[in-house]
C-alpha cells in the first residue's frame, strides 16, 4: 500500500480532527462574548448584555461549537453555524470593505465554509453522530 493511499484512507478521520479543533476555536470566540473567558470582549474586556444580538451569536458559537466538537447532531448544527457566520460577515464585516482581509473577516467567511462543509459531510468517524448511526 503506498503512502498516498494510507494517507488517503485516514480522510475520515481527518474530518473528525479538523470538526474537533474548528469547533474548539470557534467555542473560545462564544465563551469570551458570554464569559469574558479566556479574555473579555474589546475595548473594555467585558460581556455582551443579555439578550442582545451578539450575545445571540456568542450563545451559538459557545454550545453549537460544543455540540460540533463532540459531533452531536453535527449536519443541522453546522448549517446553522455557517448561516450565522454569512449573517455575521455581511452585517458586521462587509459594510467595511469589500476585501476579508481589509474588513476584518477572514474568521467568518472561513467558519462560514467550513460549517457548511460539515453540513453535507458529516462530522466524520470520530463523532456522537457515528456512534448513534446518524
Amino acid at each position: 500500500m503506498s503512502l498516498v493511499s494510507k494517507w488517503s484512507g485516514g480522510a475520515p478521520q481527518v474530518q473528525s480532527v479538523l470538526r474537533i479543533v474548528a469547533a474548539a476555536m470557534f467555542m473560545l470566540a462564544g465563551t469570551s462574548i458570554l464569559f469574558a473567558f479566556p479574555v473579555g470582549m474589546p475595548p473594555n474586556g467585558g460581556t455582551a448584555p443579555f439578550p442582545s444580538e451578539i450575545w445571540i451569536g456568542g450563545f451559538l458559537e459557545a454550545f453549537g461549537g460544543g455540540l460540533l466538537a463532540l459531533g452531536l447532531f453535527t449536519r443541522p448544527v453546522a448549517f446553522l453555524l455557517s448561516g450565522e457566520m454569512a449573517v455575521a460577515y455581511f452585517q458586521f464585516h462587509f459594510p467595511h470593505g469589500f476585501w476579508p482581509t481589509v474588513n476584518g473577516g477572514v474568521p467568518a467567511v472561513l467558519y462560514c465554509f467550513v460549517w457548511l462543509f460539515f453540513s453535507a459531510a458529516g462530522p466524520g468517524a470520530w463523532s456522537l453522530d457515528a456512534i448513534r448511526g446518524k
